[in-house]
């Protein structure tokens, strides 16, 4: 079996990546097997529960996600390949090394409304080259196309790293030994699908384009579509994607009425983006509803998008219907 060091080696010579770059997704990965430890034990060394603090978009922080944020901040300080990094939990910028090649941008701990209710939660991440100049917020402001690497950590009844360097998907699971090792495997999503994913709840509030699109997959069979489809959703969008990258499917967390200066929920820096390049490498695509999510200029560290994404017939279908 190839661990996490063996196949990063391999990969960097056969695909010409720099070392530095390897380095850095080796940092994270280490720091994810320490949060990987917290989350098993849960209750027993006192992580559970709400923290008492809010983040820059005024939610409510879990204890574990400011524990996974810390422990993320404090192992890539260490590399001297990372000049900056930036956080869904941060306010601003954390910088790093002035002569680092790389920025970092992390979502600690997606899905942390299930911490407490041991549903699957991950890690998600992203990595950028950095311009030339002294460190600012610009800097971080590229399209997702411009990431150089991208992947996620699912800790659930096994913890996974799934990593792309944009020459596809690779899967690994953390051992006893704490080590990631290969699964020596290259997923690629389904073009097509029965599946779908998107909270029901909040279906009053959608645009017009997404209405008729649930509406044709609800009525089965018998509709436009002629097939029928079942709903998931984990409210946890790193265990969705990956159950899209396992199995194929759709998941959607559209634009909504309820604030019209909000263009979506998800962190575009932080979600959609690495997301999207992973699934993107897997054979599906993402969008907004309108642009092609690793095509949209960011404006903001915190930006919000809405996200369309997964099996490649579905997801082409619903940019259609937005016209």
């Amino acid at each position: 079996m190839t661990d996490l060091a063996a196949f990063l080696q391999q990969h960097r010579e056969q695909h010409t990546i720099a070392a530095a770059l390897t380095d850095t997704v080796a940092t994270i990965a280490a720091a994810c097997t320490d949060i990987s430890a917290k989350v098993r034990l849960g209750a027993l060394s006192g992580v559970l529960g709400a923290a008492g603090t809010g983040n820059i978009q005024g939610e409510e922080q879990k204890k574990l996600d400011v524990i996974a944020n810390n422990i993320l901040i404090d192992k890539l300080k260490l590399n001297s390949a990372v000049a900056g990094l930036a956080s869904e939990e941060e306010d601003g910028f954390v910088a790093c090394h002035e002569d680092g090649r790389y920025l970092v941008l992390f979502d600690p701990l997606d899905g942390s409304s299930n911490i407490d209710v041991n549903i699957s939660i991950g890690t998600i991440f992203s990595v950028l080259e950095k311009p030339s100049g002294r460190l600012q917020t610009e800097h971080f402001l590229q399209a997702g196309k411009q990431q150089v690497a991208a992947g996620y950590v699912l800790y659930g009844p096994q913890t996974l790293l799934v990593l792309t360097f944009k020459h596809g998907v690779h899967l690994f699971t953390l051992n006893a030994d704490n080590v990631f090792v290969y699964q020596n495997t290259s997923p690629q999503i389904l073009e097509h699908t029965a599946e779908f994913a998107i909270n029901m709840s909040n279906q009053r509030h959608w645009e017009a384009p997404v209405q008729q699109y649930i509406a044709e997959l609800l009525a089965g069979e018998t509709g436009v579509r002629g097939k029928n489809y079942n709903m998931r959703w984990v409210a946890s969008m790193v265990a969705e994607v990956h159950r899209i990258l396992m199995r194929g499917g759709v998941f959607l967390y559209p634009k909504d009425a309820r604030d019209p200066n909000k263009p979506g929920k998800l962190r575009l820096m932080y979600e959609a983006n690495p997301l999207a390049l992973v699934v993107e490498q897997a054979g599906g695509a993402a969008h907004n509803g309108h642009q092609n999510m690793l095509d949209i200029q960011p404006t903001g560290l915190h930006q919000r998008v809405a996200v369309m994404l997964g099996s490649r017939a579905e997801t082409e279908y619903l940019q259609k219907l937005h016209g």
